[in-house]
């Protein structure tokens, strides 16, 4: 049976309402920046667990001086990474907003040396470049009195010598009133973030595990949020009601359904950890997102900046160098659609929008050649992206009068690979038609 590459299971499911900017972004950087960075210890988890207690976490808040902070470099850098938007932490689960806030003195501008709107600085920055604005927002917050007031679900657990103070009533008495205090504040917060600095493209959301959609107020909630701009897209931290999914530091093995998005660190922790110099190298970088985009997700590439605001030295190098290996292959990358799966090619893939060119990642130096199997259009032309170095190929098997295409062996050899990831491009006589049976385009299923 013989289908066309692009009846996809997936676009069933794909929600109308999705931005075409965001399935077509590819790459966006993620940025956590708040008081921890003083200490280097873990954002908000690090008081949580009791690793440090709570007292001196927050006395953090004296060293943050954001003296370096150079949003226009920020922005600088995350445009030559080649990301089309960025995910700025404007509060963490532990309260402490990056931006001056009315509805609480636990922020940036009123409790820290820095004294700055670090989240009006950014968003202006990134939208001078073009760049998509996003915004993290905890919807926990650690530190506020009335947010530790029910149990999720409203049930109560029969043993509560394991209760977390800081999520839930120790004693076990609840109080609606005070968490429905919360909600007002978090509402009240939200709409300082969505109306203060200019149009928000994505709200990140983070923490929604600790209560239901009923007692989070969905689905009246994210109407609410839409309110201020129709087209805000919302990530899937919302108790089932966001927009797209977004999988965690694990690259996802089999394609998640409609669209989504992998976050992951650059090194083993979200914000600056001295100490964790666990660097992912750049073909691992560039690997894992080929990944992401040969499934038709984007990936978002979390840096933690130091508390006075530069980047780490080894992140932006590894931003700058991903952005160097992208505008060598933007054809391959932008406005693409996702590739092929792994029973025609065993690596990455993704497919031009006309339908007639495939773009094959190569991970490794092949010895003789590479293997593409299952199609059935006449080829025109095969060529290196980067350099445009023309390849011969043989086609061997099949059987013809069934219209069963041979295995395509495309010559390729270690002299012709890029350093880190080399793409090559097969174009097409008419739309790419692979052998197969139902979802052949289904990447990695």
């Amino acid at each position: 049976m013989r289908i066309s590459c692009y009846e996809s299971l997936y676009q069933k499911g794909r929600d109308k309402k999705m931005e075409k900017w965001f399935e077509e972004a590819k790459l966006g950087i993620f940025i956590h920046y708040g008081i921890y960075a003083v200490e280097g210890v873990s954002e908000s988890w690090s008081f949580y667990h009791h690793r440090v207690p709570y007292d001196q976490y927050m006395k953090q808040l004296d060293g943050f001086t954001a003296a370096q902070f150079d949003a226009d470099h920020w922005a600088d850098v995350i445009e030559k990474s080649g990301a089309k938007y960025a995910v700025l932490t404007t509060k963490h689960h532990d309260g402490v907003a990056l931006f001056d806030t009315q509805y609480s003195d636990l922020n940036v501008v009123k409790r820290t040396p820095a004294k700055r709107d670090i989240i009006k600085e950014y968003a202006e920055a990134i939208k001078n470049k073009g760049i998509r604005c996003g915004m993290y927002y905890s919807l926990i917050d650690w530190s506020h009195p009335d947010y530790a007031s029910v149990f999720e679900g409203g049930v109560v657990p029969e043993d509560l010598s394991e209760v977390n103070g800081y999520s839930y009533p120790a004693d076990g008495k609840q109080d609606e009133e005070a968490w429905e205090r919360f909600l007002t504040f978090n509402r009240n917060q939200l709409k300082e973030v969505l109306s203060n600095y200019g149009t928000v493209d994505v709200l990140w959301f983070d923490g929604d595990w600790e209560r239901s959609a009923k007692q989070w107020g969905l689905p009246a909630f994210k109407d609410y949020l839409q309110s201020f701009n129709p087209n805000l897209i919302i990530n899937s931290r919302l108790q089932g009601h966001g927009d797209y999914k977004t999988p965690e530091q694990g690259l996802p093995i089999t394609r998640p359904e409609g669209p989504w998005e992998f976050c992951t660190t650059v090194n083993d922790s979200w914000g600056y950890i001295p100490e964790d110099q666990h660097y992912k190298s750049l073909k691992q970088i560039i690997r894992m997102f080929c990944d992401c985009i040969s499934m038709g997700g984007n990936m978002l590439l979390d840096i933690g900046p130091k508390e006075d605001g530069t980047i780490v030295p080894e992140e932006e190098e590894l931003l700058l160098d991903l952005g160097k290996w992208i505008k060598q292959h933007e054809e391959a990358i932008y406005a693409t659609k996702e590739g092929l799966m792994l029973r025609y090619y065993l690596g990455g893939s993704t497919l031009s929008k006309d339908e007639e060119t495939i773009y094959l990642f190569v991970y490794d130096d092949p010895k003789e050649a590479i293997c593409l199997k299952g199609l059935c259009n006449q080829v025109k032309k095969i060529s290196v992206l980067h350099s445009g170095e023309i390849l011969t190929y043989d086609s061997h098997g099949g059987v013809p009068w069934f219209n069963i295409p041979g295995t395509l062996w495309i010559h390729l050899t270690g002299k012709a690979c890029h350093e880190h990831v080399t793409v090559v491009k097969v174009e097409c006589e008419g739309k790419v038609d692979m052998y197969g049976g139902s979802g052949a385009v289904v990447t990695h299923n």
